[in-house]
């Protein structure tokens, strides 16, 4: 499996020669000209993970590319691609694209602040045979599936405290993980949370932020 960390939460993955894009949204400019893709996957409908202005551009220079997303999205926001290619992605429910399976786990966006709405959110569980798992959660650390190989932790969040991501880390115990959801931190903030991820849970933490992409 070939993860390609494309800022903030936007995740490219690549199993034998099948290409899917998880949440390119309006924080993140590295998934911008992605061709040959397999699938787009969103797990909600927060700019941050679903860009409004630049996502139907991407779905026409991918007319081959499922849309897979949670429920909630396409009814918000504008995909630019007619009903046929969108198939909702409910928690609990499973897909297939090519050589990757898709699980969607979890159904809530962590909660912000009571004031504001719930929305949906499903995390995202990618497995292929003889691949490493992979969890890209979205914006919620309530779901903690087990057999997860690589996570993609959220790294910052208005909704969320370093030591919430801590413990949600500790309790998927990935051997592996990297962050994601770090858009709105500077370097130094980065760092010092990669550092404590790093000394305080169980994972080998990996720092893709420089776009290239890695093999698990």
């Amino acid at each position: 499996m070939q993860i390609t960390h494309l800022g903030h939460s936007a995740v490219l993955v690549e199993v034998e020669g099948t290409r899917l894009l998880i949440d390119p949204g309006a924080f993140s400019t590295g998934w911008h000209g992605l061709t040959d893709l397999d699938a787009v996957l969103f797990t909600h409908l927060h700019p941050d993970h679903v860009d409004a202005a630049r996502v139907p551009a991407l779905l026409t220079a991918n007319p081959g590319a499922r849309v897979l997303t949670e429920p909630g999205v396409p009814a918000a926001v504008d995909l630019g691609v007619e009903e046929s290619r969108v198939t909702p992605l409910p928690a609990g429910s499973t897909h297939a694209v090519g050589a990757i399976g898709i699980e969607a786990v979890g159904g809530e966006h962590a909660v912000i602040h009571r004031d504001i709405p719930m929305i949906g959110n499903v995390g995202l569980l990618l497995r292929a045979e003889g691949q490493p798992t992979l969890f890209h959660p979205g914006d919620s650390l309530a779901a903690v599936p087990s057999g997860v190989d690589v996570l993609a932790v959220p790294t910052h969040a208005p909704w969320a405290a370093m030591k919430e991501h801590v413990d949600f880390m500790r309790a998927v115990a990935a051997p592996q993980a990297f962050p994601i959801h770090d858009g709105l931190l500077n370097q130094v903030g980065r760092g010092m949370l990669l550092g404590r991820y790093a000394e305080m849970t169980p994972s080998e933490v990996l720092d893709l932020a420089d776009g290239q992409p890695r093999t698990f």
